[in-house]
């Protein structure tokens, strides 16, 4: 086990290395840096004092040399300053983090509780009209276009009904109580629900048709146990076993991957911070905000490899010896 450990935690620091180098050199790569914003913002700073500021944080030397600096700071402990927020990085992204935690989170633990239901249910029914009904309502949440459900959401519940709000938080207008933070929050996450029901749904109905087809189920059911015994304990253990992975690649996707949706609805979070960093040329925290949503996808994969232990016996984190 701690061989395992050990092994992967190697793997997920070159990882980091790897994509590190590659989205600073990304952002390296943009057309302009802080610095030229300066000048347009301020039409007093000369080009000698452009050419010191340069000098003063390195943008006047090579990229290699630049990302070995930054990396070296990085391991010191210091991520920068935000540039936009004049802030540490580490205090721009807390609040963004603790935003994202409760939106992604309750979207996902929703769309997790109705797609298992409704998955199980169309497997147990394959072929019939209740099983073409569930796939007509997977296909229709996977076609919509996410930026098109946010607006039409917008559109209806906040314009024309006016029952709730159109973005933002409850904080950020001066509100306080369980129910202002709640009502802020259903847009985006009935839109982000949605989003994901149908792929969700998709995922367990095919996990649990193949499971439904194996003989320890026939076996299962000739030993006399209940529907509810073969169904839940046999059949839904190891069809879970695909659907793990791809709940752990969606767990990078919860930081990093609502962009669309927390832009449209104006919400504080990790996807429309790292928009506004990227748009406004905020290379630390651009860079911070996007190495963290890989660390959490790394962090994803690993925990589906020790839920694939927990769901099925036969896998063994542990080496067996020779």
């Amino acid at each position: 086990m701690a061989r395992f450990l050990f092994s992967r935690f190697v793997q997920c620091l070159i990882v980091l290395l790897v994509m590190s180098f590659v989205i600073y050199g990304l952002i390296g790569l943009m057309p302009g840096d802080p610095i030229d914003l300066m000048i347009t913002a301020d039409p007093n700073l000369t080009a000698i004092d452009a050419s010191h500021l340069r000098e003063l944080y390195r943008l006047d030397r090579p990229i290699i040399q630049r990302y070995g600096h930054w990396l070296l700071s990085v391991i010191n402990g210091d991520l920068g300053y935000s540039r936009l927020h004049a802030l540490p990085v580490l205090e721009v992204m807390g609040p963004a983090i603790l935003n994202t935690i409760i939106l992604l989170g309750l979207s996902f633990a929703l769309a997790l509780l109705i797609a298992l239901p409704l998955g199980i249910i169309a497997a147990m029914r394959a072929h019939t009209s209740l099983d073409y009904g569930i796939n007509m309502l997977a296909f229709a949440g996977i076609s919509i276009p996410q930026f098109w459900l946010a607006l039409l959401l917008i559109v209806v519940f906040a314009v024309v009904l006016g029952w709730l709000p159109a973005g933002g938080t409850a904080a950020a207008a001066g509100m306080s109580g369980f129910w202002e933070n709640g009502r802020y929050l259903v847009l985006p996450v009935i839109s982000l629900t949605i989003a994901s029901l149908g792929t969700h749904t998709r995922y367990i109905r095919a996990s649990m048709m193949e499971a439904l087809r194996q003989d320890y189920i026939r076996t299962a059911r000739a030993k006399g146990s209940s529907e509810g015994q073969v169904v839940i304990g046999h059949a839904l253990r190891n069809a879970m076993i695909p659907v793990v992975t791809v709940i752990a690649l969606d767990f990078g996707y919860l930081f990093s991957g609502a962009l669309i949706t927390e832009t449209i609805f104006s919400y504080p979070g990790m996807g429309k911070l790292i928009f506004d960093s990227i748009m406004g040329n905020d290379f630390n925290l651009a860079l911070i905000a996007l190495l963290f949503a890989t660390a959490l996808t790394l962090c994803g994969n690993f925990l589906a490899d020790v839920a694939y232990a927990a769901l099925d016996r036969r896998i063994s984190l542990v080496e067996s010896s020779k």
